[in-house]
């Protein structure tokens, strides 16, 4: 069971104070969060691609290449590129590079976007949205196969058996699908042979069990393993030293957020209620104490048979230090907890419950 963090490197405005944090500064503090992840024994940071002025990572993989050579274990992913409006080739030699940096640790978690922005920054047209998905993953996947390509298609010029240059030190480069929970891309993945990503942001986490069977379903089909395709996680929440203080430390820059996206994306209003439901055993919110993270992390593993948790943290801005602490917490105190009752669950038989 693998434990990390995931981040967007948010500069929304300070709930308290409504100051804005520059991109720059946010920038460093995370290549500072990335490096203490490494430190307290996480396995998996990773950094979300936006194109808005409330989001400070446009290039995931700079910085994830600027924390690569102060690490040492710590698998670096994008969380998530958004490939309809990149790229392929250059996708590929960013993270291959990343992966020469980090002696092959770097990930890429390719997705569409449920972030619309880069479509007209790049001149793509958002009625080719599934199309220029598909196309370009077609790619992305070629490209990790050969040294030389020779491929085309309907939306980038085609490449006639050309070398793609720096090779990545993983062979193959590991490539993920990301999905908000969509059956289509659930089932693409599965057919693909690749490892599955699922937002769980929100509703009740079990709801994504079928999502998962379907998955390696869709695996099983198409001659892949199913047992040897990890199923991740990337859901909102916070560590603190006590559940209810590590609530209200969460809320107000997390209803900053919910609020803002909320009005953009025609969601109810977002209130203390909806937060405190969220955060029920059985909810979507990861916020509390170390034993009570790990509890729902656990609960999580055995009913959706989710192999990889990334915890988003922090959703808004939030103090720096709080955030460090969450991290140490989630590392050196959530981790342990979970791999070893995973281990003993596993070791008598792993039971369906």
């Amino acid at each position: 069971m693998e434990i990390g963090i995931s981040s967007f490197v948010e500069t929304w405005p300070d709930p308290v104070t409504g100051e804005v944090m520059s991109h720059d500064q946010r920038i460093r503090e995370v290549v500072e969060e990335i490096v203490l992840a490494d430190q307290v024994g996480l396995d998996v940071y990773g950094v979300g691609e936006h194109h808005r002025k409330d989001y400070a990572a446009s290039s995931p993989a700079m910085v994830l290449a600027a924390a690569a050579s102060m690490t040492q274990y710590i698998r670096l992913t994008s969380a998530v590129t958004v490939l309809s409006s990149d790229d392929p080739v250059r996708v590929f030699q960013d993270f291959a590079t990343l992966d020469a940096i980090s002696n092959g640790r770097a990930e890429i978690m390719a997705g569409r976007g449920s972030f619309i922005e880069s479509f007209p920054l790049f001149g793509y047209d958002l009625n080719d949205y599934d199309e220029l998905f598909d196309e370009k993953l077609d790619l992305l996947l070629k490209l990790r196969e050969s040294e030389k390509v020779t491929w085309s298609g309907k939306h980038r010029p085609p490449i006639h058996n050309l070398g793609i240059y720096p090779r990545p030190v993983q062979q193959p480069l590991p490539v993920w699908i990301g999905s908000g929970g969509n059956t289509e891309s659930v089932i693409r993945a599965g057919l693909l042979g690749l490892p599955l990503v699922l937002a769980i942001i929100g509703g009740s986490p079990l709801q994504f069990a079928p999502l998962v069977k379907l998955y390696k379903e869709a695996a099983a089909h198409a001659g892949h393993d199913p047992a040897k395709l990890p199923v991740a996680s990337h859901s909102h929440g916070f560590v603190g030293a006590e559940t209810e203080a590590a609530a209200d430390k969460f809320f107000p820059s997390t209803q900053v957020c919910m609020n803002v996206l909320g009005r953009e994306r025609g969601w109810g209003y977002y209130d203390r209620g909806r937060f405190d439901a969220a955060r029920s055993f059985e909810g979507a919110l990861y916020v509390g104490d170390p034993e009570l993270v790990a509890q729902k992390i656990i609960h999580l593993r055995k009913h959706v048979g989710i192999t990889r948790f990334m915890l988003h943290v922090p959703v808004g801005t939030m103090p720096h230090d709080d955030v460090m602490n969450a991290i140490e917490l989630l590392g050196t105190e959530v981790a342990p907890r979970v791999r070893e009752e995973i281990r003993r669950w596993e070791a008598a038989g792993a039971p369906e419950e």
